[in-house]
């Protein structure tokens, strides 16, 4: 038995951020509903690899995931979904802060129908504050909360992640506040509402650099070639053929650098003796270094580094990352059958919890469950269902 197979989650989600904290659970069992409107999620339309209301984006979030359309906006479709509050742990939802109550699926809409139902919003700007009716997205999060000042060469412009980050910081918070409301709403009988922001996600994680500037007035500044804004050597260095990673947060790996590549002359040196005093000297200090660095390729100081127990790695393309031995033995990429992409090669979640799954579903197809799960949990009759297609409150069945 999987660990969440006794969870039921009802799913108001789309794009990214949503879609990827709840695809953290599916993939541990839980039974996760996307409720979908007659358009579908956007994310069935992202190029480049797009079909007829599919994507291989929107196969990257919904893996092993059910879906149903259902307009929350009829009088009939509202029925439909409280029906499905009360045989469910939770609803959740990434919309804009201030439409979880304009929807009616905050605790206080729901307890009367199920009185541990737990309500997760992840938004863009939380459910409250002067920003709480505003969209968001991972672009200007990292803009507004510093990450892009923090990110790029000194002399370069702000740069933002090359992934979406903090979209999934922001799931992987609201799938940690959605088991943790469900873990006490089975405690005591009694739910709540979980307040999840992406603003709040990325304001936390400026963590030790936020704890800087607060506390002392200290504003970290960028460092040339990604180095650690206090430590050295921690950084990128260009080699005669590409670049790596090497160095540390423990002074013996400098001492193990400095051996393993033929620059005692700089371990012995007081002014490279302390990270305190490589900092004070720190461009003539990785100036050396990347003199030295440049005069053999990747893969000879990663050889020569690894020996020497130093951390250490070259920096690659996405599909090097992929092929890399340790993804392939730790079962990075999990495979599902598709009509139309053919064998779907996505990533595997982080969040493990006992023996892997290996039997992944595909996303579903737009409303493609919606007839099994309103037989299923509400008890309806075929021709109930029929009836709500014809009034436009459900459809995909």
């Amino acid at each position: 038995m999987r660990p969440l197979e006794d969870v039921r989650i009802l799913a108001i989600e789309q794009y990214g951020a949503g879609p990827f904290g709840s695809l953290q659970l599916a993939d541990l069992g839980a039974d996760i509903i996307r409720i979908e409107t007659p358009d579908g999620d956007i994310g069935r339309h992202v190029p480049p690899f797009a079909v007829e209301q599919d994507s291989l984006f929107f196969q990257s979030f919904n893996r092993n995931k059910r879906s149903i359309v259902l307009d929350l906006t009829s009088d009939a479709g509202r029925a439909v979904f409280e029906d499905l509050v009360k045989v469910s742990d939770a609803v959740y939802s990434n919309l804009r802060g201030d439409v979880v109550e304009k929807l009616r699926i905050r605790y206080q809409d729901l307890a009367h129908l199920n009185p541990r139902i737990v309500c997760c919003s992840l938004s863009g700007f939380g459910m409250t504050g002067p920003r709480c009716a505003e969209p968001a997205f991972d672009y200007m999060v990292q803009a507004m909360t510093g990450w892009m000042d923090l990110t790029g060469e000194p002399d370069g412009p702000p740069t933002k992640s090359g992934l979406s980050v903090v979209d999934f910081s922001g799931g992987l918070a609201a799938s940690a506040a959605l088991l943790a409301g469900i873990l006490a709403a089975r405690r005591d009988g009694v739910g709540c509402d979980c307040d999840v922001s992406l603003y709040d996600t990325a304001m936390s994680m400026l963590n030790y650099v936020g704890t800087w500037q607060a506390t002392s007035g200290h504003s970290t500044q960028r460092q040339s070639h990604s180095a650690h804004p206090t430590m050295a050597p921690f950084q990128a260095f260009p080699t005669s053929d590409g670049w790596i990673v090497a160095g540390g947060s423990k002074e013996k790996f400098w001492r193990l650098m400095g051996a393993a590549i033929g620059r005692q002359d700089m371990v012995d040196d007081p002014r490279f003796v302390s990270f305190a005093s490589r900092r004070q000297f720190r461009a003539e200090f990785v100036g050396e270094l990347e003199q030295t660095f440049a005069k053999r390729t990747t893969a000879e100081w990663i050889l020569l580094l690894e020996a020497a127990g130093v951390p250490c790695s070259a920096v690659n393309t996405v599909a090097e990352a992929l092929a890399e031995p340790h993804a392939v033995a730790r079962g990075s990429l999990v495979e599902t059958e598709h009509p139309e992409f053919g064998i779907v090669r996505s990533m595997a979640s982080a969040v493990r919890v006992g023996e892997p799954m290996t039997n992944h579903r595909r996303a579903p197809t737009l409303g493609e469950h919606t007839r099994l799960v309103l037989t299923e949990l509400c008890g309806y009759s075929s021709d109930e269902i029929d009836g709500l297609i014809a009034a436009g409150a459900v459809g995909g069945a």
